[in-house]
């Protein structure tokens, strides 16, 4: 079932540079009232781009999972890795960063 968060929300914004991009992300977290993370923005990627398109639909997807309690550990796990362990994608380099 999928938990709302609230019309008031606390809320982070965090910028990171992710794979070799000349481009800085603008990330922002919504957060629900006992500090778990519930919602993703990014930002950051060329307009009408299909950077723009993946990172939206990739934080409107971690936004959902997360809507549904799925732990962010589970995400962390479950997203695509580089032979390092390190995220091959921006979606997992944001979950990295959130769980540290």
């Amino acid at each position: 079932m999928r938990e709302l968060l609230p019309q008031r929300r606390a809320s982070e914004t965090f910028d990171m540079m992710w794979g070799g991009q000349n481009t800085k992300f603008t990330i922002t977290l919504g957060r629900y009232e006992d500090g778990r993370v519930g919602e993703v923005f990014i930002s950051g990627a060329k307009a009408g781009s299909e950077m723009e398109a993946v990172t939206r639909d990739g934080a409107i997807l971690l936004s959902l999972a997360l809507q549904h309690r799925v732990p962010l550990s589970t995400i962390r796990h479950a997203v695509t890795r580089n032979g390092d362990g390190t995220a091959s994608t921006i979606i997992g380099a944001i979950v990295d960063k959130v769980i540290k």
